[in-house]
């Protein structure tokens, strides 16, 4: 394909998606319960799988995404992958690679911009009602999530490849001009996406495609429906067949196949520090019958803390320590899980104890279409039992549960907001990630705090996230050198969580992955190859040097 140029064109001013509120009486609550309402009467919905733009539907659907409120209701069938097929996909993949890097620059912004906008607008509201009844969030979360992040991710990829094509050679020779191309990586690419990010699934397969990549994408199966829209999307925005594989399946089967491939360029993973470890390992032994390297991207676990000063605002901190801990059930990579508190604050009368207990009592739980519920269900059976067994293995070791420590599965996946006490700053559950409605508080003496950053920074192997409630700036300060690689994130007088594309880029190290920052341009340059180009305009008279005369 031979396509001209002509312009050196700059994208429309970026901004960070508006946040509704869904208030009662609100337009924009009246449009999300009509969209809750037809996806209800509409389920289950059969979710192919779909390789160079074509619907394939292999004998009968054999996954089944439950909603997880309400656990006897499916919200899709959908049809599974074989090994076979992942490799017609990477087929069908690398046969559009050639065309879609060749396409011009604004041709593919464009078609992100659009994509951000059919999010943000024409499938609002059908998009946050399937993450609702999918993965189980409030109105509130499926709004930062499926339509607010989604569209963001969208929007500042572009913004930010503008940026990254912009970045050229500061110095010419005379007679000479260099400049630098930013390739596409020599492949394609594998995404694996996770259920709780509705955004995630979109960002993992479109970052590397908005710098000309083709990707692979399977998506989790507890998030195939909202996954599902998300392509429709992508392919209504203007992306061709082919370039977005959609390839539901069984994890180790679809992964196995593409990593198996010597067309395996790279992997862009957000889920479990175990897979993620596997997966490393499995490439590793692949290596020697790769075309290149692989790149391996990947967002892991957490077991993120609250570090809370003598000098603390207490009301500030047990707020944000619910939001952190409770929000989306603890279903974050980002979380609280880990939290610190002093001695003095924890014991006064009304003080960060009882506060605590009082705002948690006031949570309400339940069907996250039920509006006035703060909380849902964790995603699945698995899920509901690992969370349950972490609260008992708490009890086993001498931890006092003062709050929640309960569930019931009867009919959706639910855990009680629970707080666990523990006087062991080393238990299980201050140091494994749970992903759920749990939080381990050790309560230190207040002469400690120096010493207590020291077990904050060696407790977990991870390193995402964490937050620092102080307004003593000194101690602010000190935390955070003390700190400094124990979080990829780290907060001052906020919570551990809600990262915002454009804002705060995020990513942790450690056991919590690469730290390549997803919503920055940093996730960028892991797409691409750098070719130096240098043009001479003036030819040379002779060969030797000027040191050669005598």
């Amino acid at each position: 394909m031979s396509v001209a140029q002509l312009s050196v064109p700059k994208v429309p001013t970026i901004d960070n998606e508006p946040m509704l509120s869904y208030a009662p009486g609100s337009p924009e609550r009246a449009a999300l319960q009509a969209a809750l309402k037809e996806i209800e009467q509409g389920a289950p919905f059969e979710v192919p799988i779909i390789v160079n733009g074509k619907e394939l539907r292999p004998g009968q659907p054999t996954g089944k995404q439950l909603m997880p409120h309400d656990h006897a209701k499916s919200l899709c069938t959908y049809y599974e992958a074989d090994a076979a097929t992942v490799q017609t996909a990477i087929d069908g993949a690398l046969a559009a690679k050639e065309e879609w890097e060749a396409l011009p620059w604004s041709d593919r912004a464009a078609i992100f911009l659009k994509a951000a906008d059919l999010v943000s607008k024409k499938y609002r509201y059908k998009l946050m009602a399937a993450t609702m009844l999918g993965q189980g969030k409030n109105a509130w979360q499926a709004e930062i999530d499926a339509a607010a992040e989604l569209s963001d991710f969208f929007r500042f990829g572009v913004k930010y490849v503008e940026e990254l094509y912009a970045q050229q050679p500061p110095k010419n020779a005379p007679g000479c001009w260099n400049r630098v191309e930013y390739r596409p990586l020599e492949g394609f690419v594998l995404a694996v996406s996770p259920f709780n990010f509705t955004a995630i699934g979109g960002n993992l397969c479109a970052a590397p495609a908005i710098v000309g990549n083709v990707v692979v994408w399977k998506p989790s199966p507890a998030a195939t429906y909202s996954n599902y829209i998300v392509y429709q999307i992508m392919k209504e925005a203007g992306v061709p067949p082919g370039v977005i594989q959609f390839v539901p399946g069984v994890p180790d089967t679809v992964v196995q196949a593409a990593i198996g491939s010597p067309h395996f360029a790279a992997l862009h993973f957000t889920g479990s520090t175990y897979i993620f470890r596997k997966l490393w390992k499995d490439i590793a032994m692949n290596v020697d019958k790769y075309i290149t390297y692989p790149r391996l991207v990947g967002e892991t676990g957490g077991k993120n803390f609250h570090v809370v000063h003598p000098s603390a605002d207490v009301k500030n901190a047990v707020l944000q320590t619910i939001r952190g801990a409770f929000e989306y059930q603890g279903q974050k990579c980002s979380a609280l899980s880990r939290l610190y508190v002093p001695e003095s604050l924890w014991e006064a009368k009304d003080g960060f104890r009882d506060q605590l207990l009082a705002e948690i009592s006031k949570i309400k739980a339940g069907d996250p279409t039920d509006f006035s519920n703060f909380m849902g269900p964790v995603i699945g059976k698995p899920a509901f039992d690992k969370i349950v067994s972490y609260i008992q293995k708490a009890k086993d070791a001498g931890g006092e549960v003062i709050v929640g420590g309960n569930g019931d599965d009867s009919k959706g996946y639910f855990v009680q907001p629970t707080v666990i006490v523990t006087k062991d700053p080393k238990s299980v559950t201050m140091q494994e990630e749970i992903f759920g409605p749990v939080i381990t508080a050790y309560v230190y003496k207040d002469e400690d705090f120096e010493r207590t950053l020291d077990l904050v920074n060696t407790t977990s192997q991870y390193a995402l996230t964490g937050a620092i409630f102080s307004t003593d700036r000194k101690a602010l300060l000190l935390a955070s050198n003390k700190l400094r690689n124990a979080a990829g994130n780290v907060y001052y007088n906020e919570k551990c969580t809600g990262a915002v594309v454009g804002q705060q880029p995020f990513g942790g190290a450690r056991g919590s992955g690469t730290n390549d920052k997803a919503g920055s341009i940093s996730i960028y340059y892991r797409f691409v190859s750098a070719r130096s180009i240098k043009e001479n305009f003036v030819g040379l008279e002779n060969f030797s040097y000027p040191s050669n005369l005598v």
